[in-house]
């Protein structure tokens, strides 16, 4: 019998092993939001922490799909840990600048404003450097920063991950030059992995769902039965599945053209447009099915709904990518609309 690749690429031994690794950490998971550098070291031996990257700085030379699978994996157990800022993100923009991101440092990623501030900051409480990029009018750059040389004001998004605001002298910042290229391509691979990782969270909160109503007895009879909820469920599902795969697609195109298809731009946005539209129905559906329990410290809902809420407002508002999706469309016209959405 012939083997049946897998549709996005990804060894299913190798998408058992990620969710058996956050599995077995989840079972002693204390419920902080905060680093666990043990955790860390353990995806560090097993080439998880620089998965993306080259092998000849010391990654595991793996693509994008490989990193989404991971995300996944590590919503679905409720883990929380830097790597998609790590990996993703910081070492990623230090590879294409020819800087060197092979030291077995933890690292995160910010983009500063005219004022020399970047918002929103994540995980730096973790970060053993901050990778910041820098723009003019006529030049973008690159700096490795050692957190102890720029001012940090540290807070959390609404499920406790570290979010900060920085603010760094424009004298320290050193200054390897970056092509517009490269930068707008971080600013889309944030804007991706908050998509797929809301993606995930949604997923799993129909799930529960799912699996509430069927065992929750009530009048004599489970939930689902009732065509009110099953209204309810089928709405978060379509609205999830939807979300899924806008991003999906906006990912294949990026993997393909390794982030330089000029309709990308587009397609993130509409990825982040359904994901955010989605995530306000899966959330009031899947807690109205639950009931009160649904919010309870016990229950692993709340989880992953404020998860979704915190992560689908971070790399630009719902409002935002409504407008992007808008814009794109009418700069295209009539006449390279559909072009434009189907390539």
């Amino acid at each position: 019998m012939p083997t049946i690749e897998p549709a996005n690429g990804v060894e299913p031994e190798l998408s058992a092993m990620m969710d058996a690794v956050f599995a077995d950490y989840r079972r002693s998971y204390s419920s902080s939001s905060g680093f666990d550098a043990d955790l860390w070291a353990a995806l560090d031996r097993l080439g998880l922490v620089r998965l993306t990257g080259p092998e000849t700085s010391g990654g595991s030379g793996a693509s994008w799909f490989e990193a989404a699978e991971l995300l996944t994996a590590a919503v679905r157990h409720g883990v929380r840990v830097p790597l998609a800022e790590h990996d993703l993100l910081a070492c990623a923009v230090l590879d294409d600048a020819g800087l060197d991101a092979d030291d077995g440092l933890v690292r995160t990623l910010g983009f500063l404003d005219g004022n020399g501030e970047a918002s929103g900051v994540p995980w730096t409480t973790a970060a053993d450097r901050i990778v910041l990029i820098s723009q003019s009018d006529t030049s973008c750059f690159v700096s490795d920063l050692d957190p102890s040389t720029v001012e940090v004001v540290n807070g959390a998004n609404i499920i406790g991950e570290p979010r900060a605001t920085i603010r760094v002298a424009d004298e320290i910042l050193s200054r390897t030059t970056a092509s517009a290229s490269a930068v707008e391509k971080a600013r889309l691979k944030y804007a991706m992995i908050r998509a797929i990782q809301v993606c995930a969270a949604l997923e799993c909160a129909v799930e529960s769902a799912i699996e509430h109503t069927t065992t929750r007895i009530q009048f004599g009879k489970p939930l689902a039965r009732m065509q009110v909820v099953q209204s309810l469920i089928a709405d978060a599902a379509a609205e999830t599945a939807l979300a899924r795969t806008a991003t999906e697609s906006a990912l294949q195109v990026a993997v393909a053209s390794s982030w330089f298809d000029e309709r990308l731009p587009f397609l993130v946005a509409v990825a982040r447009s359904c994901v955010g539209h989605a995530a306000s129905i899966v959330v009031r559906n899947s807690h109205q099915v639950h009931g009160a329990i649904g919010t309870t410290r016990e229950h692993r809902l709340h989880e992953y709904t404020r998860a979704a809420l915190a992560w689908r407002g971070e790399g630009g508002s719902v409002r935002y990518w409504d407008q992007q999706v808008g814009r794109y469309a009418s700069q295209a016209g009539p006449a390279m609309l559909w072009p434009l959405i189907a390539g």
